[in-house]
């Protein structure tokens, strides 16, 4: 066998040909799957069960679209565009919108036990798996290839079909123990990577395939969601032919199943040696806190560490890995290309739980599966652990871990220090590379006395951006009421913290951040003169963040003077002296500013005195004075944006008092040329050299980043993975781990005990209680339905003493539940009891009674108010009445009727009552005479405190009339008012006939769906069946338990129809037993008007979709249709904040058209002529003009919001333009263009002028453009890179966001977070901008594609009111 298997290797040398394949097709015995868009074959009995997914699989079922499963399929809508996970098992080589329609290929399936087959399967099994040789022997194979395949298309008289068609196989070899399944993609079988979603109408979209496995929802939670992703992006599926994980190109091999434990898709690993091997899967438990700690690891053991970066340390042991390798030498032939790389494999919870992660309600497609290990810095470092202590002394062995991954560590007499590497500066703990740019993110809140008026703000936002290279400082301070902003103008030192903490440092000096680090506390108190106002500040540093942001905290108290509205302030540059010892930095100045008004000038002064402390290592040799020397101070307050700004260069050197240098080298006074990402290095006099900050390369003057995970630069410890960032790079332990104690490394979790599965638990026995997880492995008990107590004890529930059958009934009760009965002469379920015909029983008192309670008489309730009385068995009036709910008892008489002096309080003994001896019954009618109904509180309605009239037989009399009022209407025979028959008072009366019903009585499934929901007390559990009945009171054809997944297919009785009952995964098709309406009215195209508050508004095909914003937490249940637009297509949406008017575009009706917010509002088209397909859409609400993109005419238009004054602003060098945003404040216009071939983000003005390409390099399929009017950010959303990122508007500063969305389509920025819509998961995704962090999702409740989305503002952002 070995000697086949070298054979068919050496053939592949460079790809799998086709008769690398197993042999299929009819002359091999396979069945043949039906030509057609969304077929799938009956389930396939195995002649042996092989393990799958944890459970034995009975059955196999293959689809047309690239999928096999082990239960039958959805509609392919419920699955075919998604990511994964998918609700059911799926075994996916090519999960795609595949069609064999019209002769377009074929797809074979069949079982195989022949040993040619077998031995063929094996030797690619052992090929990934060296390990196994000769311990894994197949007893069979299940074998499906698609051949020749296309994708589905939309075809019409002008278009052909497709030439590209792909060919693949699946092969599942199995025996009694263990089950692996192989992926064959032949050389040029994969001649396309996606397909056009059928909902994409002319909107020009395609979807890369899947490939992979998913565990689908079953009966055990821990494994819902469950999956491994081997590909879903075009460059991975590029891949699949050329690359492999055994060796052999286009061979992938798994193992999916064994009967001792596994708990999730293990890879091959025979391509070990290429740096694209995939890493193992990942396997999440929802139990386990998110570490978010650094990690540092010198690994002297090259094979090692080249081991666990690619991931085969989670599956192999370490004594392993050298007894494995010369086997795959003697398999794997020289120079093969090996893997493409794993994209990603997760965990999905589906209970939404990410486990702390960033991603919380359900997105559980959106958490990349890892703890966060930041190798920039420990973000939760404790100050009081960072001690020096003599009496118990520490070594770097033991603390080591404390230090900044950039730093060494120091061992001195009496403790340790941590000291900043070369090209890195900072106190040790923290490290930052030189000259590289830095950002600073805060929370500022304040209460001053302005003038004689006091402010108060909260937790505004606080940004910095750091130049080291030069030493300048910009910080933004949005949110601030503007008298406050305007009064803390001259206060600079709150920006000037940030001067002295980054400024550029001379010979033999150092900024603050080299002694402080990012942990201190600044105390700084201002008095101004000449009015002596005081005000304090306190600035809290807390560490850096990701991407190595600093985090600070800003408190301002106090008071200050008010300044004018039309006032500016100057600050004069000034130079100020710091004082140091081993814990603080002090100092004191003078300051002056002046107010300039016009000509007038006022100038003022403040004192100003500050201490700075902080943890420093007490060996470290501080200079005793420096001196700041600030070159340039400026402040302003931009009343159009709400932002305070402060902006100063400082550099700092010696303060000693002897002559200055004349001569200043250009490092030191900022004037050199060094690139913003270099550091630069003085000469002698005023020579100087630029070096790249560490993370880049280049000669200072061009500096390229660094991605030190591609080039094996990083230092990541076993079983983490590297996670290059802009200057650096992050450790991230793999799922399913945690940082080790030592900092260093990561250690497997040890998954905690469940004593709801291992019966630890103290609840009652399981047919009384049952017992619920809960984190920390403490559950809960809770009692099931029936049963009172606290879960420990369970006691049965009497139902029957709260009447919860008809009055013409008999409660019976037993353990857990109860039953009703239909007294004789009396026909039902118990819960709905009516008379037999001919039977001559009617309710007696009590029992209508029970049926029609008393009304309450006006006034304060007496102690027997809303009392229901008791019946015995023969419906008379119980002896002994008490009240549930007041407790009161008292004895009555035949009649119902309370004896005096028998009443007894609650909590005292009951009084002892005689029997009834006679009872006189009453039609419903003469009831009702003798206890009205009770009046509802309110107005008082028309026919409120009606006595009915009753004829001789004591039936409701057809005509009845109000006594008061004088109207007249016509009853039913239940003495229901007939709509319709009511006349004003003095008019002729209606003409009533014999009562006839015209309320539609309860159906059998109205009558049973109440019944169990008052049994359930209104709030039916999860796990509880509830009849579903459609409007007309029929019982739904499919019938689904709860949320279990369970459904089936019932009659018109609500009896299940045999052989229907599905498995969670698939519903069965189930025809309706009562015919539809025929024709269904559309909506009215009008608005349903928003509430006030900043909402989203996302276009949703045929409607435009209202999502309101709670701070910026989505608001899901108060989401709802904005505007029904039926037969529209809408793509592009904006708002005009000034008349409070949505535009959108309409691909299907190739229209631009607009709608006011207003109540009843309806649709206005603008533009009707000259579009194919627009799609991007932006309103510039200043200019009062609109952009939109058309990809059909390969344009960029203009115009006026009501469409006059169209023109063309750009008709050239376009190839599929989609999103455009605008800035309206500076007047620029953005697009993107997402050509296949050459994908661009460009620029211009609003005119048209000077356009230019911003951004042409690493982008893909940018669907998604925003224009952030805060914080001056470009951002958009790339479908082809999964990136999220951001550029500033001249195309500088760019970085990454989020580098794993799945498959967005348009974004829009609002605060601190991005939404975006996601044509995977069908919904809108939100982002935190600051972390990159998935924080929560909204999926509509009707499954289609979203395509645009906006913000909606209480105001216009940027503009003047």
């Amino acid at each position: 066998m070995r000697v086949a298997v070298l054979a068919v290797l050496a053939a592949a040398a460079t790809a799998l040909p086709r008769p690398g394949l197993l042999p299929h097709g009819p002359a091999r015995g396979d069945a043949r799957l039906p030509p057609g868009d969304d077929e799938s074959s009956p389930g396939v009995p195995l002649r042996r069960a092989p393990r799958l997914f944890g459970s034995a699989a009975r059955r196999l079922y293959v689809g047309t679209n690239g999928v096999i499963s082990t239960q039958d399929f959805p509609r392919e809508t419920q699955y075919v565009d998604d990511d994964f996970p998918t609700d059911f098992p799926v075994i996916a080589p090519f999960l795609a919108d595949l069609d064999t329609s019209g002769d377009r290929g074929n797809i074979y399936y069949r079982q195989d036990d022949s040993p040619a087959v077998l031995d063929q399967a094996v030797g690619y099994i052992q090929a990934g798996f060296p390990h196994i040789a000769g311990s894994f022997v197949p007893t069979n194979a299940f074998i499906a290839t698609w051949e020749d395949v296309g994708a589905y298309q939309e075809l019409s008289q002008d278009t052909e079909p497709s030439k590209k068609l792909n060919t693949f196989q699946v092969v599942i070899a199995y025996n009694d123990e263990d089950t692996y399944t192989i992926f064959l993609y032949p050389d040029g079988g994969l001649q396309f990577l996606g397909t056009r979603p059928k909902e994409s109408y002319n909107v020009q979209l395609e979807l890369p395939a899947r490939v992979g496995f998913s565990w689908g929802d079953g009966d055990d939670p821990k494994r819902d969601g469950l999956f491994h992703s081997l590909a879903s992006s075009e460059q991975a599926l590029r891949h699949l032919e050329r690359e492999s994980n055994a060796g052999v190109p286009g061979v992938w091999v798994f193992h999916v199943g064994s009967v001792s434990p596994l708990e999730h898709v293990e890879p091959g690993i025979g391509g070990w040696g290429s740096p694209g091997v995939p890493q193992s899967p990942v396997h999440r438990d929802p139990r386990v806190t998110n570490y978010a700690r650094t990690l540092y690891s010198h690994v002297d053991q090259t094979s090692t560490e080249l081991l666990a970066q690619h991931g085969l340390e989670a599956t192999l042991p370490h004594h392993d890995l050298e007894s494995h390798a010369p086997a795959l030498l003697d398999v794997v032939p020289e120079g093969l290309p090996l893997s493409p790389g794993q994209e990603r494999s997760r965990r999905l919870h589906p209970d939404g739980d990410i486990s702390q992660q960033s991603y919380s309600p359900n997105p559980s497609s959106y958490s990349s599966g890892h703890h966060g290990v930041g190798v920039d810095e420990d973000v939760h470092f404790n100050p009081d652990v960072f001690t020096y202590n003599a009496g118990s002394k520490e070594t770097c062995a033991q603390h080591h871990g404390r230090c900044s991954p950039h730093a060494f560590c120091t061992d001195y007499a009496t403790g340790v220090c941590c000291h900043c590497r070369a090209t890195y500066y900072g106190n040790g703990r923290q490290c930052l590379p030189e000259g590289a740019v830095h950002r600073l993110n805060g929370k500022v809140s304040g209460s001053l006395m302005v003038g004689q008026a006091f402010v108060r703000f909260q937790d505004v936002d606080l940004h910095t951006y750091i130049v080291g290279s030069d030493g300048r400082a910009y910080t933004a301070i949005s949110g601030v009421p503007p008298s406050a902003a305007r009064a803390l103008l001259p206060l600079v030192p709150i920006g000037g913290l940030f001067a002295w903490l980054f400024a550029l440092e001379e010979p033999s000096s150092e900024n603050g951040f080299s002694i402080t680090g990012a942990e201190f506390t600044q105390s700084l108190e201002v008095t101004f003169y000449p009015g002596e106002e005081k005000v304090h500040v306190t600035q809290t540093a807390e560490g850096l963040g990701p991407d190595n942001y600093l985090s600070l905290k800003t408190h301002i108290q106090g008071q200050v003077p008010f300044v004018p509205e039309d006032v500016t302030v100057h600050i004069t540059p000034y130079k100020e002296v710091y004082h140091y010892s081993s814990s603080a930095v002090t100092s004191s100045a003078q300051r002056e500013y002046i107010l300039a008004s016009g000509t007038a000038n006022q100038t003022l002064s403040y004192r100003l005195r500050q201490n700075i402390t902080f943890t420093g290592c007490p060996y470290a040799r501080l200079p005793t004075r420096q001196r700041l020397s600030v070159a340039r101070a400026f402040a302003l307050y931009d009343s159009q944006e709400h932002v305070l700004r402060y902006a100063l260069a400082a550099r700092i050197g010696s303060a000693s008092d002897g002559a200055e240098n004349p001569l200043v080298n250009p490092c030191h006074d900022g004037t050199h040329t060094c690139e913003v990402t270099a550091r630069c290095q003085p000469g002698a006099g005023i020579e100087y050299t630029c070096e790249c900050a560490a993370g880049y390369h280049g000669d200072g003057r061009g500096c390229r980043e660094v991605d030190e995970c591609a080039e094996g630069l990083s230092q990541c410890g076993p079983f983490t993975i590297c996670l290059n960032v802009p200057g650096s790079y992050r450790c991230e332990c793999r799922s399913g781990y945690r940082p080790a104690e030592d900092g260093q490394s990561c250690v497997p979790l040890v998954p905690a005990s469940d004593p709801c599965e291992d019966g630890s638990h103290p609840c009652a026995p399981g047919d009384r209680a049952r017992c619920l997880p809960r984190a920390g492995g403490h559950p809960a008990c809770e009692c099931l339905p029936g049963y009172s107590g606290d879960g420990i004890n369970c006691a049965d529930v009497d139902e029957c003493t709260e009447n919860p059958c008809h009055p013409a009934a008999v409660c019976y009760n037993v353990p857990g539940s109860f039953s009703c009965r239909c007294h004789p002469g009396y026909e039902g379920d118990g819960f709905q009891c009516t008379r037999v015909e001919g039977s001559s029983q009617r309710l007696t008192p009590c029992q209508h009674e029970q049926l029609y309670p008393r009304a309450v008489p006006p006034g304060p309730s007496p102690v027997g108010n809303g009392h229901v009385p008791q019946c015995d068995e023969e419906g008379r009036y119980r002896p002994l009445q008490c009240h549930s709910s007041t407790g009161h008892c008292w004895c009555v008489d035949t009649a119902g009727q309370e004896i005096a002096g028998t009443r007894t309080v609650p909590g005292s003994t009951p009084p002892r009552c005689g029997s009834p001896e006679s009872v006189q019954q009453l039609t419903p009618c003469e009831h009702e005479r003798l206890y009205p109904r009770a009046v509802p509180p309110g107005p008082l309605p028309v026919g409120g405190g009606h006595i009915p009239q009753c004829d001789e037989e004591g039936r409701y009399r057809p005509l009845q009339c109000h006594s008061s009022t004088g109207h007249c209407w016509c009853v039913d025979a239940a003495g229901q008012e007939i709509a319709g028959t009511r006349t004003v008072p003095g008019s002729t009366p209606p003409r009533c006939g014999s009562p006839e019903p015209t309320e539609r009585p309860h159906t059998m499934c109205e009558r049973w769906r109440q019944s169990l929901l008052e049994h359930y007390g209104g709030s039916p559990r999860h796990d509880q069946y509830v009849p579903q009945c459609d409007a007309e009171g029929n019982f739904t054809p499919l019938q689904c338990h709860g949320d279990s997944g369970y459904c089936w297919c019932v009659d018109e009785n609500g009896r299940e129809i045999q052989g229907t009952r599905s498995e969670p995964g698939s519903t069965p098709p189930c025809l309706p037993s009562v015919a539809p309406p025929s024709v269904r009215p559309s909506p009215r195209p009008d608005v349903s008007p928003p509430a006030t508050g900043t909402f989203l508004l996302y276009a949703q095909g045929q409607q435009i979709g209202y999502l309101p914003l709670n701070g910026t937490r989505l608001q899901k249940e108060a989401a709802k249709t904005l505007l029904s637009l039926h037969g529209s297509i809408v793509v592009g949406i904006d708002y005009d904040c000034r008349e409070k008017m949505i535009y959108w575009t309409d691909v299907a009706g190739r229209t631009i058209s607009r709608a006011s917010l207003e109540a009843g509002a309806e649709p206005e088209t603008i533009i009707n002529s000259g579009l194919i397909s627009p799609e991007g859409l932006a309103v510039d609400h200043l200019r009062r003009a609109m952009f939109w993109t058309d990809s059909g005419l390969d344009k960029i238009e203009r115009a006026r919001l009501d469409g006059s004054e169209r023109r063309v602003l750009f008709d050239t060098e376009l190839v599929n333009p989609r999103a455009i945003a605008v800035d309206p404040v500076r007047g620029n216009l953005y697009w993107t263009d997402w050509n296949r071939e050459a994908p661009k983000i460009e620029t211009s003005t609003v005119n048209g002028a000077n356009r230019r390409v911003l951004v042409n390099k690493d982008i893909g399929l940018p669907n998604g453009l925003t224009f952030d009017p805060f914080s001056k950010l470009l951002c958009w959303a790339d479908a082809g890179t999964k990136h999220l990122e951001c550029t500033f508007p001249d195309g500088t500063g760019r970085r990454v966001i989020q580098n794993n969305l799945n498959y967005p389509f348009s974004i829009i920025s609002y605060a601190n977070h991005f939404y975006h819509t996601d044509w995977r998961r069908d919904g809108v995704i939100a982002v935190n901008k600051e972390t990159g962090s998935f924080t929560d999702e909204y999926l509509p409740e009707q499954r289609s594609h979203l395509y645009g989305i906006t913000a909606v503002y209480p105001y216009c952002p940027g503009a003047r009111k």
